[in-house]
């Protein structure tokens, strides 16, 4: 192609709701759009924990970007993890297994939303994992549903009660919505199902080290929600620092300095997040600064010191009064979309108007018939409120037949108390762990783990299972480079 007809290059990193939104916005612009992400699939995140607790399954929540994308012409899907974005010679460096693409921009929008933080303690992700990703929420539903496994083979009954307590820890909406499904699936849909245990002696436990349960959402809306939960007997414990976390269970720090145990075998993390490592790398190259959460700084029209074609957008951008929620990745995609478009009209960055974030409110969903909700001063909680919050969440659900699919499901679960997708396998809790262990150890391929339960092996045991050296072989050697 002649510089004659170059077309502008717009280089869209992350797959998320900031990614899908800004690369749609583009749809009609004179420009081609190139999607680089790590998985290939768009991300419904708020629908997560549903994943974990067996009411939709993963692919009612991410369908296939390119899928999604296909009748836009303008707009080329890569699969690959950025490792390196260069702002002076304007490239994106990816990796696939062991294959490396460069792709050139003109503009760029980087939308790689946020990971999980523990805080400096990344150790506890081994036995409490997140809720980031499809593969976090399956491994917790193996979790979940493979501790009521192994508590119907005990005899014990102290094992059993560590078996049958579940922690949630942070108390942000993930945590209110995850610790009420939990409650909600032990006291009733899985009522019954077992012989030698009652699934709704099950523990839920609901911690955070903040003195409120929903911070963000004002006092009024957190004691609703507290107060559904204890009604649904989850216990909510505040000012309450966790310190450490083992295969049995956690220390937790109390606000007087003194530390308690709680055993439980099934944890899950929700307290945190930090954002993409690519923060750091364009602030180091453009001056812009970050904050504690890895978060840049960005300047008013969403973009880094020196490089007016550069957007940073979604989770990743420090921006105050601009939540890390989806609204805030939307809102802020659809902007650097039309910044650039204008820049193709002709119009100077510094002619740009300033990001103006619209607070549409927030939502949660405590259990099934009630949510709280805030809306600009309005709040309001139960019923209606978890009307408001299905009629949400179902319009910003990608594809008519997702959300038909996730309607019916919903039907399904909230009038029968049932839930379509309570079967887990081996792999979905152990797999994150035994790869780790490989990459680490260096060895070539994991040894079968034969169990007399999903849920039976510990995590330690069972990546020093997949330690064991063992014969190489061309399909192994092949995976250890893809590690």
């Amino acid at each position: 192609m002649s510089e004659g007809t170059h077309r502008h290059k717009v280089v869209v990193i992350g797959s998320g709701f900031g990614g899908l939104f800004g690369t749609k916005a583009l749809k009609r612009a004179d420009v081609d759009v190139t999607v680089i992400a790590k998985t290939q699939h768009h991300l419904f995140q708020p629908l997560l924990y549903q994943v974990a607790t067996g009411i939709l399954s993963e692919g009612e929540i991410a369908p296939a970007s390119r899928v999604v994308l296909r009748k836009q012409k303008n707009a080329q899907v890569l699969l690959g993890e950025v490792t390196d974005i260069d702002l002076e010679n304007r490239t994106v460096t990816s990796h696939l297994l062991d294959r490396v693409t460069v792709t050139p921009f003109d503009s760029l929008i980087v939308a790689a939303g946020a990971n999980q933080s523990y805080f400096g303690n990344d150790r506890f992700a081994e036995f409490a994992p997140g809720m980031k990703t499809i593969d976090d929420a399956l491994e917790l539903r193996g979790r979940i549903l493979g501790a009521f496994e192994q508590a119907e083979l005990s005899h014990d009954h102290d094992e059993r009660e560590r078996l049958l307590t579940f922690v949630v820890i942070g108390a942000g909406p993930t945590g209110v919505e995850l610790a009420g499904q939990i409650a909600e699936m032990s006291d009733n849909t899985l009522k019954g199902a077992f012989r030698n245990i009652d699934p709704t002696e099950a523990r839920v436990i609901l911690l955070d080290a903040a003195p409120a349960v929903l911070p963000p959402m004002g006092e009024k809306l957190g004691n609703a929600a507290a107060d559904r939960l204890r009604k649904m007997g989850v216990e909510i414990q505040l000012n309450a620092m966790v310190v450490d976390v083992d295969a049995d269970g956690l220390v937790v720090k109390e606000k007087d300095g003194t530390e308690r145990r709680i055993e439980a075998q099934c944890k899950v993390w929700s307290a945190g997040v930090s954002a993409s490592p690519l923060g750091k790398i364009i602030a180091e190259q453009s001056g812009a600064e970050v904050d504690r959460a890895g978060r840049v700084k960005v300047l008013p029209d969403l973009t880094v010191p020196g490089n007016p074609n550069v957007f940073v957008v979604g989770d990743m951008m420090a921006v105050d009064g601009v939540p890390g929620m989806a609204q805030g990745a939307i809102q802020g995609s659809t902007y650097a979309a039309k910044a650039i478009k204008a820049g193709l009209a002709g119009q100077s960055p510094a002619d740009r108007k300033p990001f103006k974030y619209f607070d549409k409110g927030s939502m949660a969903t405590v259990s099934r018939a009630s949510a709280v909700a805030k809306v600009g001063k309005l709040e309001f909680s139960g019923f209606f409120a978890w009307l408001g919050w299905l009629a949400l969440h179902l319009w910003y659900i990608v594809g008519y037949q997702n959300r038909v699919i996730t309607l019916t499901s919903w039907g399904v679960t909230f009038l029968t108390n049932k839930r379509g997708q309570m079967t887990i396998t081996e792999q979905q809790v152990y797999a994150r762990t035994a790869l780790d262990a490989l990459q680490n150890s260096g060895t070539k391929v994991i040894p079968p783990v034969h169990t007399s339960s999903p849920a039976a092996l510990s995590a330690p045991q069972a990546a020093a299972a997949a330690a064991q050296p063992t014969a190489p072989k061309p399909e192994a050697e092949k995976a250890e480079k893809a590690g």
